[in-house]
């Protein structure tokens, strides 16, 4: 699917709008791709306009939604099937996603993207070939990108979630000339599809499964073997785990992981949310 390219609107820069309408500006500067660029828009009593397009006055937009134009009204970056399934806007400008209103990123203390990024820094991606197992809305493979990776392997099962990356301007486009080629992103089930993958053919691994209770086969012992067969030997993997709480939960979620990454043949230990592992 190709990028959305149009405006996108949050509450704040609906309202700055309305204002600058009110205070009798004919035009206003601001952002319109959630804090990538800036962008002028001319202002006239009933509508504005940008990029050779006019558009009506937003009213009434709901906080903690971002809105698209979908080629008659501003729509919000959301969709229902089977579960809702909604991208969010964040006070660093780079989007989370929420599902069933489960924030999938985190955003309270640090942007998505600068998350991701110390996170892909420790499986060290320059000239690698890496394999990007729940790609989401692809910050892991953005830093990827930005760090010179060779080339990057990424597959999402959710369509709405690979939807909701083509309306988003901090997601890479395979097909953008920043990638060069270096990023396939599949729309298959990795937990299926890694059986065609071949042995030792890559060099570093970025698991981000949602949590156990979505997902148990992408944290399941014949998983975690089918990782170590893919990954070469010295290669590093980095698994999100999270923090679940071990006292509504009662389980040890992070060292489940590391006694089956273990037994897969991997040296494992604890690292920033997750766990860190390097094949024996």
């Amino acid at each position: 699917m190709s990028h959305y390219t149009g405006p996108l609107l949050i509450l704040p820069v609906a309202e700055a709008l309305l204002a600058a309408r009110k205070a009798g500006a004919g035009q206003w500067t601001v952002s319109f791709d959630l804090g990538r660029s800036s962008a002028t828009a001319r202002l006239a009593a009933d509508s504005w306009h940008l990029d050779g397009h006019d558009y009506p006055y937003p009213h009434k937009l709901k906080p903690r939604t971002i809105y698209h134009w979908d080629g008659e009204a501003f729509a919000p970056a959301s969709r229902f099937s089977g579960a809702l399934i909604k991208l969010v806007p964040t006070e660093w400008g780079a989007p989370t996603f929420e599902i069933d209103g489960i924030k999938m990123l985190p955003t309270a203390r640090v942007s998505p993207l600068e998350d991701a990024r110390r996170k892909v820094a420790l499986v060290e991606p320059r000239g690698k070939a890496l394999l990007d197992t729940c790609g989401g809305l692809g910050y892991f493979a953005a830093c990827c990108l930005e760090a010179g990776v060779a080339r990057i392997h990424s597959f999402e099962k959710n369509a709405d979630v690979l939807w909701l990356r083509t309306l988003n301007p901090w997601s890479p486009d395979p097909d953008d000339d920043d990638a060069d080629g270096r990023l396939q992103l599949e729309h298959d089930d990795v937990s299926q599809a890694i059986a065609r993958i071949a042995d030792a053919s890559v060099d570093a691994i970025l698991h981000d499964p949602p949590r156990f209770g979505i997902a148990g086969e992408l944290y399941s012992q014949a998983f975690y073997d089918q990782l170590a067969r893919v990954l070469r030997r010295g290669g590093r993997l980095f698994h999100y785990t999270g923090s679940p709480n071990k006292l509504t939960s009662g389980r040890n979620v992070p060292r489940e992981v590391e006694k089956r990454l273990e037994k897969a043949g991997f040296k494992a230990q604890p690292a920033l949310d997750g766990v860190l592992a390097t094949r024996r």
